[in-house]
């Protein structure tokens, strides 16, 4: 079963690492174990929440918003999609993550199977 795991930071946890140590985490992401775990399927790491315009349309007309949707104690920093076999492996997989321990929390959500949906649909 496919998963998002979705990686939310505490606003400054990173800035408060000194130089070497943020290196270290860095590298978990970039090099380490959870990016080279055959789980893995896909994920991306996101620009910084400033960098963010929310879209949204009423009435018919679309308005633009700089930064996040809402202000939130954590930032959506990135996110993996996995393979797994079920769910507590997903929640190995997610207590892995660099945030999880520096603050952040880590979402895992199952992906909606699209084959799945259009066989029911048919059926």
């Amino acid at each position: 079963m496919q998963y998002a795991v979705l990686i939310y930071d505490k606003p400054g946890s990173y800035e408060a690492l000194g130089p070497d140590e943020f290196q270290r985490v860095m590298a978990e992401y970039e090099y380490g174990p959870i990016t080279q775990d055959p789980a893995v399927r896909g994920g991306a790491q996101l620009q910084p929440v400033d960098t963010a315009t929310t879209v949204r349309v009423q009435g018919g007309e679309t308005l633009l918003t700089d930064g996040p949707f809402a202000e939130t104690k954590e930032v959506f920093g990135g996110y993996y999609v996995i393979d797994v076999p079920d769910l507590d492996q997903a929640i190995a997989f997610a207590a892995r993550i660099p945030s999880a321990r520096l603050g952040g929390s880590i979402e895992v959500r199952p992906i909606v199977d699209r084959g799945a949906v259009e066989t029911r649909s048919e059926g």
